[in-house]
């Protein structure tokens, strides 16, 4: 007896690109024999065998329904408005990595049950490729060009290029291209010029370009002597700084502690001047109340000198003097005119 019949089997594995749209075919025939309702399932058969069959749509009872899988919400729908038609094919909308797996079509039609298996890969263009350079671009060093692609499906391939010049690579040149790197040995400067790297999959490409430019090797040793010298001098300058202001520092301290010093410890020196005219006037207002008799040991006094600031009494101290013991001061050499004592005699009268 006939039954129903899945007759889309060309196809069975699809590889498509990140982002864009795929179509798995499901196409059927119905038989006489077939009267039950139709359903059509599409299933995600897990790559882990432990995992169960995932049901992403359906369509049963002149429904459809596509709930089931969060994946795929919005972003899946029947090719045929009216799968009835004998076409259950199913559109995936902008296709994601994690979209790859097995997708399983199953049409029922009582008695009649057929399923068919599509094997999907969605793989990821190339992109954000970068060029670099890594060694001395010195002349007669190894220079290697380096490009890498941050995102990308395996398997990528990388190729170089050169864009100025011969646009042939160097003759010394050695590509790996399933690493991206290109060595260039004992590079000269005709080497120089801009390069171009190709990164590519089975779904896109992607391209990045580097500028290399050679040169003679540096004289290290006039960098390091310069930087030497450099630092000399620096350190000059540094100790010269340091010392100027550590001598600041002692100028102003002293100047300090002397002021100091002077306004609390010191008191104001005395004239010498000042000093001997109050020595002076003190003894002649002790000679005025002196008799003659008591004057004779003033003469012997050596006045001629001038008491210094040492001969100094306190305010308290006043000169005793023993009138039989003190000689009287020779007034002639300290230049004081001699004052005249009256005296009575015996008899009364004033001599």
């Amino acid at each position: 007896t006939r039954s129903l019949t899945i007759t889309s089997v060309d196809q069975s594995m699809f590889e498509k690109a990140q982002g864009e749209k795929v179509t798995l075919p499901c196409t059927f025939e119905l038989s006489e024999e077939d009267e039950g309702p139709l359903d059509i399932e599409w299933v995600l058969i897990p790559a882990d065998n432990q995992k169960r069959e995932q049901i992403i749509i359906m369509y049963a009872v002149d429904r459809v329904y596509n709930h089931y899988y969060a994946g795929l919400t919005g972003r899946m729908q029947f090719t045929n408005l009216d799968p009835r038609s004998g076409d259950g094919s199913l559109d995936i909308l902008n296709l994601k990595a994690s979209d790859t797996g097995t997708y399983q079509c199953k049409v029922k039609k009582a008695p009649g049950v057929q399923s068919k298996k599509i094997q999907l890969t969605v793989l990821v263009k190339p992109a954000r490729t970068k060029c670099s350079i890594e060694g001395s671009q010195e002349i007669g060093k190894d220079v290697t060009l380096k490009c890498v692609s941050q995102e990308g499906s395996p398997l990528l391939s990388y190729d170089w290029r050169r864009v100025s010049g011969t646009q042939n690579l160097p003759a010394t040149s050695v590509l790996n291209k399933n690493t991206g790197e290109l060595l260039l040995k004992n590079a000269s400067r005709e080497y120089s010029g801009t390069y171009s790297c190709v990164a590519t999959n089975r779904v896109g490409t992607d391209e990045c370009s580097v500028e290399l430019n050679v040169t003679p090797p540096v004289n290290t040793a006039g960098i390091i002597t310069g930087a030497i010298i450099g630092t000399l001098l620096g350190l000059s300058v540094l100790c010269s700084i340091i010392f100027c202001f550590c001598k600041k520092h002692r100028e102003k301290k002293y100047e300090k502690e002397v002021h100091h010093d002077i306004r609390e410890d010191v008191p104001p020196p005395k004239s010498r001047s000042s000093t001997a005219r109050s020595y002076i006037g003190s003894n002649r207002s002790s000679l005025g109340s002196m008799s003659p008799s008591n004057m004779e040991g003033y003469t012997k006094t050596p006045y001629s000198q001038v008491p210094s600031e040492d001969f100094e009494r306190a305010p308290t101290q006043t000169p005793a003097f023993a009138p039989s013991k003190v000689a009287a001061p020779n007034l002639s050499r300290m230049g004081a005119v001699p004052v005249m004592i009256p005296a009575q005699s015996k008899d009364g009268s004033i001599v």
